[in-house]
């Protein structure tokens, strides 16, 4: 498909309106008025943007395409930060090169309000080491804080031992790290009061396996109001299937467990919310979750509104887990719409199985393409808005599709989200960014002949 002669020549002629000369750069704009967030990962982007004048270059860039917020990641999956903090070790190191010392949150700020852009502090939130370098908090500091996994061979064990596993995921409901974040949070909102928003990121469990230490287990007993005699199996139990694969297979409390746990991330979500307001009643408050609400169970996390009931639909949710809805206590909602279909045309003629970061196992639907979540989306979050989101390495190998993702994401959710910058620059798409753009502008582009070409092709 993409070899086609049509395909490549309208990859052209798409990628030559939005960046022809003819058009000044600063015409280019956002023209689908809506929000567009593209994201400054910590890590990945350590070294580029070590420099101010890097920093002005890219908000520059960013600006005339159309974007309108940095979401700045200053709480990478070490648990360190990228400012000077009380709380926190402070990242100046990373993959051997040594950062300048200077204010780089601050600066983005200064630089991004002088362009009319909003800047969003992202943190990582229940993470607090890097496995594949045994590095971060948890392995400097704070073993205890590491979360329990229940895997099917080696039993429950630290995830610090999970070395396939890159995050070193925390215990959300581990006390002396709730503090420690909510200390966190809040001294980023005091020291940058110029600051529009905190995102959070990460604020999950592990995934299904996680959290199985004895602080959960005394826990989950005393809101069962009962002792559990078989733990974890009277969870769920390991189990190999006729194929040899490792499935759980659910225990009498699995229901109840899973309900749990989404109380837990609501209840911190709202005391998060809380944190921030105290100190900046005016800062946005708001989070990045995957998309695939059919099983993002598996990491205890509720995204939807309260108004929904999830009991209706799914079978793994009792008919309190609707009361650990989130969605009331955010100002805005970034998803993950990580799909290489876009439309549900697409999916249904690929129908391809699909499994994201978090799953324990893949699946099918028209909910996995872009169009099909938003609108599924829309009724779970019963009205409240919503930020398509794009993983960009996802389109390395079908780099229009990168275009016409970013033009459905505009016209099915409330705005855009993008992610990562690094993954436009190492790969130097912004002339599929700028397509993106276009293609959204033009509310009828996926019934026009282009579009069908494409997808025949």
């Amino acid at each position: 498909m993409r070899n086609s002669i049509v395909l490549g020549l309208l990859c052209s002629v798409i990628i030559f309106s939005a960046c022809s000369q003819k058009t000044p750069k600063s015409e280019v704009g956002n023209s689908v008025a809506k929000p567009a967030l593209i994201w400054f990962d910590a890590e990945a982007n350590f070294e580029r943007f070590s420099y101010p004048d890097s920093i002005d270059f890219y908000l520059e860039k960013i600006k005339n395409i159309g974007f309108t917020d940095a979401v700045v990641d200053i709480r990478p999956i070490t648990g360190e930060v990228l400012y000077k903090s009380d709380y926190a070790p402070q990242m100046t190191e990373w993959d051997g090169f040594e950062r300048p010392d200077f204010d780089y949150l601050g600066h983005f700020i200064k630089k991004a309000h002088e362009l009319g852009l909003k800047v969003h502090a992202s943190m990582n939130t229940f993470v607090g080491g890097h496995n594949f370098f045994d590095r971060g908090q948890t392995y400097m500091d704070h073993p205890e804080w590491a979360t329990m996994v229940y895997t099917p061979d080696e039993g429950i064990v630290s995830i610090m031992t999970q070395k396939k596993k890159y995050s070193a995921m925390i215990n959300p409901i581990n006390p002396d790290f709730q503090k420690h974040i909510l200390n966190v949070f809040t001294e980023v909102t005091e020291k940058y009061p110029e600051l529009d928003g905190i995102i959070l990121d990460r604020v999950r469990y592990d995934g299904i396996m996680a959290d199985f230490s004895e602080l959960s287990k005394q826990k989950f007993e005393e809101y069962l109001g009962e002792e559990i005699k078989n733990f974890p199996t009277d969870i769920y139990e390991w189990k190999k299937d006729e194929d040899g694969k490792n499935n759980y297979v659910r225990g009498q409390y699995f229901e109840k467990w899973i309900e749990w746990r989404a109380k837990n991330i609501h209840d911190f979500m709202s005391l998060a919310a809380r944190a921030v307001k105290e100190v900046n009643p005016e800062i946005s408050f708001g989070t990045y979750t995957g998309a695939w609400y059919p099983s993002y169970f598996e990491v205890g996390v509720n995204w939807a509104s309260n108004q929904y009931d999830p009991s209706q639909d799914f079978d793994w949710a009792t008919a309190d887990y609707k009361n650990y809805g989130y969605a009331e206590v955010l100002d805005l909602f970034t998803v993950g719409n990580y799909y290489t279909n876009v439309t549900m045309e697409e999916y249904l003629k690929n129908n391809n199985l699909v499994k994201n970061e978090t799953d324990s196992k893949a699946s099918r639907g028209t909910w996995y393409c872009v169009e099909g979540s938003c609108d599924k989306i829309k009724g779970i979050l019963n009205g409240h808005p919503f930020y398509g989101g794009i993983l960009v390495d996802q389109f390395y190998e079908n780099r229009h599709q990168l275009s016409r993702s970013i033009a459905m994401n505009f016209q099915a959710s409330d705005g855009l989200m993008v992610f990562d910058i690094v993954h436009i620059i190492r790969k130097n798409m912004w002339k599929e960014v700028e397509a993106g753009f276009q293609m959204a502008a033009d509310p009828d582009y996926f019934d026009k002949a282009e579009n069908k070409i494409y997808l025949e092709n």
